[in-house]
């Protein structure tokens, strides 16, 4: 084959009211890493979608060692050697992972009966070259989101593909999980796979890229040799002009203690750890971020679960808001207390598919907006607008499907909505995953404009240097125990990893 492995020529792809791609015209070559990178809503995912045969309607021509292609689909695609792990896992919950790595594939005995053996056998061997410890017959509802991924991954790579793409694979894992992908990867690469991989994290970018595709508003903007560009510059043509640093550092004012937590302890039945969290203390006042820090299983959101009402066990211990003991037997319980919660993921947790953007931003305040008791669509209008203004969420309008919004903004208005309900405390679960550099700093700034107007906030992130950004103060957890906390000034990424690893010594 003389040319280029995939050849893509004057690509475009319009939805109502938006136009996701505009005459994109790429070469992918054998073998090579080719990193896309750009802001959400860029074009991304459109492409890599049109690739693998999610989606069939565009305009253009692609072709394939040399072939004319247009896949039917998924599976057409699959046959051809093209595989995609999605951004947004694509599981079934109520099947087993390796149900799920061979859905649709199943091997069967020579009598046709299901082989759920063999499966389990090969499920594991997968899972095992990803270097982690799912049990292959475990429901995949029971996993977290960083264990789901690699379920998604193996998946991939049960297939035995020759162009794997990768769309934000690392969003939901541990640093050591992303070191163990890299390895995977550079296995692969060994063995002749093209890969493609969508990534807002330019560290990762500038590891693993030969080539970096640049898209901006769903242009194809330009394609950059890895060794003949930097951060800044990639960064530059992503969003059309220099991010500005931002700057939340300057002190804040942090008011009398909202919420006061004593010895928390969180069963675990079954697990011969017996608990998730174990004797968690801590304090948060209005005015200040606090975050919480740890690796992957750690119990960071877990403890956000158990402030919020929404952990499947009792907790045992004192929860204090105001002053006053509080017992939470339901999420709702807390929202009518004044907590709030973004959950880690945003497609099972945090957004109503089928509601407009306006509808998801006033889901939670209805009652707020009846008169005589029916809604008041002007209201409700009125309410939803303002959010977006006020919050900068990029929308064609409140009627638009959110769906259609980038990341950034569905995290906004999952935000926006629990704004209107007037919280006393904000629990935010890692709330910048799978979002872009310019959507980080924006809703850097809103946190702390938020802050700063008395809201008390609890952050998690997997990103360290995103919680020395914004953090007053930085509590890490280890295996479900408080190890280390930290003030600004004295937190270091060194400490809360140290602090972070301080797994318990078993007596002999």
């Amino acid at each position: 084959m003389s040319g280029p492995l995939f050849a893509i020529r004057r690509v475009s792809k319009q939805y109502p009211g938006v136009l996701a791609l505009s005459n994109v015209t790429l070469d992918i070559q054998a073998g090579e890493l080719l990193a896309i990178v750009g802001e959400n809503g860029a074009g991304k995912s459109t492409l890599m979608k049109i690739l693998s045969g999610v989606i069939v309607d565009y305009d253009g021509e692609i072709t394939l060692r040399e072939k004319l292609v247009k896949f039917r689909d998924t599976r057409d695609a699959e046959q051809s050697g093209v595989s995609i792990i999605h951004q947004e896992l694509n599981l079934v919950e109520q099947l087993s992972a390796a149900a799920n790595i061979f859905l649709g594939r199943e091997k069967r005995t020579p009598w046709g009966f299901l082989d759920q053996e063999a499966m389990d056998r090969r499920a594991g061997e997968l899972l095992e070259q990803l270097e982690c410890q799912i049990d292959p017959r475990q429901h995949v509802s029971e996993l977290r989101v960083g264990d789901q991924q690699l379920v998604e991954i193996a998946k991939a790579l049960s297939l035995q593909t020759d162009i794997l793409i990768m769309d934000e694979p690392t969003s939901a894992l541990t640093e050591s999980e992303v070191a163990r992908l890299f390895r995977v990867i550079e296995r692969l690469r060994a063995r002749g796979v093209t890969v493609l991989y969508i990534s807002h994290k330019m560290d990762e970018v500038f590891r693993l890229a030969d080539r970096i595709a640049v898209l901006r508003d769903g242009r194809l903007v330009e394609v950059l040799g890895r060794a003949k560009t930097d951060v800044r510059a990639v960064t530059h043509l992503m969003v059309g002009r220099a991010i500005e640093e931002t700057d939340v550092s300057s002190p804040r004012q942090p008011d009398e203690v909202v919420l006061k937590v004593e010895h928390l302890w969180l069963p675990w039945p079954g697990h011969a750890r017996q608990w998730r969290l174990e004797d968690v203390s801590f304090s948060l006042r209005r005015g200040e971020i606090l975050g919480f820090a740890g690796l992957m299983g750690a119990g960071r959101t877990e403890l956000l679960e158990c402030l919020f009402g929404a952990s499947s066990e009792r907790p045992q211990g004192r929860i204090m808001l105001d002053g006053r003991e509080v017992t939470f037997q339901h999420p709702a319980d807390a929202c009518e207390a004044g907590l709030a919660l973004v959950t880690e993921d945003r497609k099972r947790y945090g957004l109503f598919a089928d509601l407009p953007v306006g509808g998801n931003i006033t889901l939670r305040t209805l009652k707020q907006m009846t008169r005589g008791g029916f809604l008041s669509g002007a209201i409700e209008r009125e309410r939803s607008e303002g959010i977006v203004q006020q919050l900068g969420i990029r929308t064609a309008g409140v009627d638009a499907a959110i769906t259609s919004l980038s990341g950034g903004n569905q995290q906004k208005a999952i935000i926006g909505r629990w704004l209107l309900a007037k919280p006393k405390v904000l629990l935010l679960d890692d709330p910048t995953r799978g979002i872009d550099v310019g959507a980080k700093a924006e809703l850097y700034r809103l946190m702390d404009g938020l802050c700063r107007q008395g809201l008390g906030i609890i952050v998690t992130s997997s990103e360290l240097p995103e919680l020395l950004t914004l953090c007053d103060r930085i509590v890490v957890l280890c295996e479900g125990r408080q190890t280390g906390e930290f003030a600004r000034a004295e937190a270091s990424e060194q400490r809360i990893m140290e602090a972070a690893t301080q797994r318990r010594v078993v007596p002999v």
